[in-house]
């Protein structure tokens, strides 16, 4: 294998960082799908696009993987005994009704106090939240509680019946019922994630329909994606980044997808990074499914994505890190020095970008 792009650089944070005017960050999806912009960033010069044109830019014999997770309604609000007003962010359901969750509140209760969170409208429930310590250890980000009820429900029923759907930070409406059907993919199947695999959200029924007559190949990984992938890294120099854990599987059906498309000269196409992150760590680790924290940044060596479809990223982010690993860091900036001047929209509900690995 030839030494990856950018190979010998030394990145650093600064390197990923740019100007992005806050009108350029979508606070709504587009009407239809697959009419959000795809910029088309295969080629040395940026291409305009509309995203349903994808088909024409792809193979018979191409394999896109999608991942199958689904989104829960993750965001719990609630009050301490004292009436300070307090959210729960359940970023993993541990079982014997146990979460673990991110904490934002004034001042935090101690281990042992139980909290009650709000029904939603039309149900009177006592439910409650017991803290029994942090997550995953003693030092760790996220706090372990136990969920309960009267009827004892467990904690996936309970996010149903009364959770919100857990928009990003830069989203600044509250959830409504365009975000339950739209911050979901159309084929969203394995419920365990926090937020949307976002390159995802473009294809609806029609596209994937003709993309099918057209003899492209569907396979799908699931990988749960967490909280974390909104943190902008922060350490300047980027080996002192300690990433976050996520839960990923590749099915068997999918790892003979790949096998085959290798085998017929296919390209394998992640749609999305979360997709690359499941794909390059089952071709690192061997394991089929477990906890990644997989760290992609400029230099790391691809083997088994050759194409990838995504939306524009946070500046200072790990994802921003991962595509300019991907396509080279120079050709990742001069797109997205073009998109801001073609006024794409950034972000989950933003438009996408087709890459190649270089």
């Amino acid at each position: 294998m030839s030494n990856p792009p950018d190979a010998h650089r030394r990145y650093c944070l600064s390197d990923f960082d740019f100007e992005l005017p806050a009108g350029l960050i979508a606070q709504h999806p587009t009407p239809e799908r697959s009419g959000s912009r795809l910029l088309d960033g295969s080629t040395s010069a940026p291409t305009d696009r509309v995203f349903r044109e994808l088909p024409a830019l792809l193979k018979a014999g191409d394999l896109l993987v999608f991942n199958d997770t689904r989104v829960m309604n993750a965001r719990l609000f609630g009050e301490k005994a004292s009436g300070g007003k307090l959210e729960l962010l359940i970023e993993r359901v541990l079982g014997g009704n146990q979460v673990a969750a991110h904490l934002r509140v004034s001042k935090k209760p101690a281990v042992g106090d139980t909290v009650s969170l709000i029904s939603a409208p039309g149900h009177q429930e006592n439910i409650s939240a017991t803290l029994l310590g942090r997550w995953p250890d003693a030092n760790g980000a996220l706090f372990r509680f136990v969920l309960a009820n009267d009827a004892g429900d467990d904690p996936y029923t309970l996010m149903a019946r009364h959770g919100h759907v857990p928009l990003p930070p830069y989203i600044t409406h509250a959830d409504s019922a365009e975000d339950a059907q739209r911050y979901q993919t159309v084929f969203a199947k394995n419920l365990g994630a926090v937020a949307a695999p976002t390159a995802a959200l473009h294809f609806d029924e029609a596209l994937l329909a003709q993309l099918d007559a057209i003899g492209i190949e569907r396979a799908h990984v699931t990988l749960h994606v967490g909280a974390g992938t909104f943190q902008p890294v922060k350490a300047e120099n980027l080996s002192e980044h300690q990433m976050h854990s996520e839960w990923y599987e590749v099915p068997a059906a999918t790892q003979q997808a790949i096998a085959d498309c290798r085998a017929r000269g296919g390209r394998v196409v992640a749609v999305g990074t979360t997709t690359v992150r499941t794909l390059e760590s089952w071709a690192l680790s061997g394991q089929v499914s477990g906890d990644t924290c997989i760290f992609i940044t400029p230099g790391f060596g691809f083997k088994l994505v050759d194409a990838l479809i995504t939306n524009f990223h946070l500046p200072k982010s790990s994802l921003m890190m991962l595509v300019s690993a991907f396509a080279g860091h120079e050709h990742i900036m001069a797109l997205y020095a073009h998109a801001i001047r073609e006024k794409y929209r950034f972000f989950s509900y933003g438009d996408a970008m087709l890459l190649t690995r270089a």
